[in-house]
């Protein structure tokens, strides 16, 4: 899936289960803030990101 947060640059990352992630190969947790956010949503989406550090919103660019 690729996303974007306002003023940064498209970021594409894949979701896999915790055992699998792996950030900087740009595979992330369904259970981490942003895998949590975009599941269950289609690309257009925009979506509310709840993390540790304050909520913010990405769009979805395109999923697959």
């Amino acid at each position: 899936m690729t996303i974007q947060e306002d003023g940064y640059e498209e970021e594409t990352y894949t979701i896999v289960g915790a055992a699998e992630a792996n950030p900087r190969d740009g595979k992330i947790s369904n259970e981490s803030p942003i895998g949590k956010a975009i599941l269950n949503h289609r690309a257009g989406d925009e979506v509310q990101v709840e993390a540790p550090d304050g909520s913010y919103k990405v769009r979805i660019i395109k999923i697959g």
